[in-house]
C-alpha cells in the first residue's frame, strides 16, 4: 500500500517530438515487477485494453496476467471455485457505499495475504481512505494509462523505504567492429569521472571482452564467476568480483581467453544483473554483437538502450532491424540512442548522417569522427579518450552522451571548458 493516494499525471504529449530525435518520454519510474499472479477484472474495455497492454512491458516479463471483464461480480464467481492470485485488479462504477459493499463481497472470497488494487470512475478522497482502511492497496481513477499500472503494480511490490534501484544501459553495435565497446567503456568512464556517479561496466562478450585491456586491468576473478554461481550472488561476492577502476568507477571484467566455452543462461544473466543493479546507481552493460536468447533479453530489459553504428550499408541494415524491434517489444521506453562513429575515413565512401538518420526515423545523439591517432593510441595505452586528450571533440562526445543518458544538464560543464579554451588562448591558466 503506498502513503498517498496515486496521482495521474496531466503532462503527457504536450509537445511533438521532432521527427528521427530521441522522444523525451517521461520515464516509467518502476522497478522490475517479481514473479507475481494477477487477475484483472474490468467493467470497461479501455481499462482492460491498457492493462493488457501494461502486461506486455518489460517490467512486467515475470508476473502472469489475465484480463477478463464482468467487473466485481465477475470476481466473485470466479474466486468462489478458485484460489485467488497475488494481485486482483477490479473496476466498478459504482461509487460510495455500493463500492464498498461489492469489495467486501470480493473479500469473503479472497485468501489471505492478496491484494487488491480497485478502478473507480469518481474521484473522492473520503472513498479512497475508506478503502484503505478496508485493506485495499491503491485506488486509481480511470481512464487509467498504461505507465500508471507499472508504476501502480511496482509500488506494492517495492519497499519505498529502500534505495533506489539503479540504471542499467545496454551497448550494443549495430555490426562487429562498429565500436559499441568503445563508446560503453568511454560514456561509463565520463559518468564516474565528469558526474562523479557510481558506475560499473559489465563486460558481457566472455571470451573476446576489452574492458580489461582498455583500463589496463588483468583481475583474476570477474563476470564469469558470477555467471557460474548466481545463487550466490549478493553484495558481499559483487564487491570481491568488481575490479576498481577509478574513484567512482568498476568494473566488471571478461576472462578474455578461450581455454573453455561460455553458454550463459538468460536467468543466471538476469540473476546477477539485478544484483549489480541493486547496488550502483549506473551500470554499462557492454553486450557483445549476438542475438542468443540471453543477449536480446538483456537489450530488451535495459533501462536504455545505445546503439552504436558506422555509416555504412551493412551497419544502416543492422541498426533499422534492431531500432524495429526495439520499438516493437519496448513500446513504453525511449528509442534507442543513436551514435554515428568513425565518421569521415579518409576514401571510404559513407551514407551521409542525414539519410543515415531518415532511414531511421532517429537522428544521432552523438557524432564522433574517424582519429585514428587518438583512439588507437587510448586503446594501446589502456587509457580512455578524455585521459588521453581531456579538450578533444570525441571527449567532448562521450561527455554529451553521458551527461543525456542521465538526464543532466551540461551547462556548467561548458561554461568551464569556454573560460579554459579562453585563457590557454591568451597564455594564461585559470588559476594565474
Amino acid at each position: 500500500m503506498t502513503d498517498a493516494a496515486y496521482s495521474i499525471d496531466p503532462e503527457d504529449d504536450d509537445e511533438a517530438p521532432a521527427q528521427g530525435t530521441p522522444q523525451r518520454v517521461d520515464p516509467i519510474r518502476a522497478r522490475p515487477v517479481p514473479r507475481i499472479n494477477i487477475q484483472a477484472f474490468c467493467e470497461d474495455q479501455d481499462t482492460a485494453a491498457a492493462i493488457q497492454h501494461a502486461s506486455e512491458d518489460r517490467r512486467l516479463a515475470k508476473a502472469h496476467v489475465n484480463v477478463r471483464l464482468g467487473g466485481v461480480e465477475a470476481a466473485v464467481t470466479f474466486f468462489r471455485s478458485t484460489s485467488t492470485p497475488n494481485l486482483i485488479i477490479i473496476e466498478s462504477f459504482l461509487k460510495g457505499d455500493a463500492l464498498l459493499a461489492d469489495l467486501d463481497r470480493l473479500a469473503e472470497v479472497c485468501d489471505p495475504g492478496t491484494k487488491v488494487v480497485a478502478v473507480g470512475h469518481v474521484n473522492d478522497v473520503l472513498l479512497y481512505r475508506e478503502l484503505i482502511k478496508r485493506g485495499v492497496s491503491e485506488y486509481v481513477v480511470a481512464p487509467i494509462s498504461v505507465a500508471q499500472i507499472i508504476e501502480c503494480i511496482s509500488d506494492i511490490y517495492a519497499n519505498p523505504d529502500s534505495d533506489p534501484v539503479g540504471q542499467t544501459v545496454a551497448f550494443i553495435g549495430a555490426k562487429g567492429g562498429a565500436g559499441s565497446s568503445t563508446v560503453c567503456h568511454n560514456t561509463a568512464f565520463a559518468i564516474s569521472a565528469d558526474l562523479k556517479d557510481e558506475s560499473v561496466i559489465v563486460d558481457l562478450d566472455l571470451p573476446f571482452g576489452t574492458a580489461g585491456l582498455d583500463f589496463n586491468q588483468d583481475p583474476i576473478q570477474g563476470i564469469a564467476e558470477a555467471l557460474a554461481s548466481p545463487e550466490r550472488m549478493d553484495e558481499v561476492l559483487l564487491d570481491r568480483l568488481l575490479s576498481r577502476c577509478s574513484d567512482h568507477l568498476s568494473l566488471f571484467a571478461a576472462p578474455g581467453t578461450l581455454d573453455r566455452t561460455h553458454e550463459i543462461e538468460s536467468e543466471s544473466c538476469e540473476t546477477v544483473l539485478d544484483t549489480v543493479r541493486n547496488n550502483v546507481p549506473w551500470v554499462a552493460l557492454d553486450v557483445p554483437h549476438i542475438w542468443t536468447e540471453w543477449a536480446q533479453q538483456v537489450v530488451m530489459r535495459a533501462d536504455h538502450v545505445v546503439l552504436t553504428a558506422a555509416p555504412d550499408l551493412a551497419n544502416l541494415r543492422n541498426a533499422k532491424n534492431i531500432v524495429d524491434q526495439l520499438k516493437a517489444k519496448r513500446v513504453n521506453d525511449r528509442p534507442p540512442y543513436l551514435v554515428l562513429n568513425q565518421v569521415g575515413i579518409p576514401k571510404r565512401p559513407e551514407i551521409s548522417i542525414k539519410d543515415f538518420a531518415q532511414a531511421l526515423e532517429l537522428d544521432p545523439v552523438v557524432v564522433i569522427d574517424f582519429d585514428a591517432p587518438l583512439f588507437g593510441t587510448a586503446a594501446n595505452n589502456g587509457q580512455m579518450i578524455e585521459e588521453v586528450s581531456e579538450n578533444s571533440k570525441a571527449a567532448d562526445q562521450f561527455r554529451t552522451l553521458a551527461y543525456t543518458l542521465t538526464d543532466r544538464v551540461e551547462s556548467k560543464r561548458e561554461s568551464s571548458s569556454f573560460l579554459g579554451s579562453f585563457l590557454s588562448s591568451l597564455g594564461l591558466s585559470k588559476s594565474a
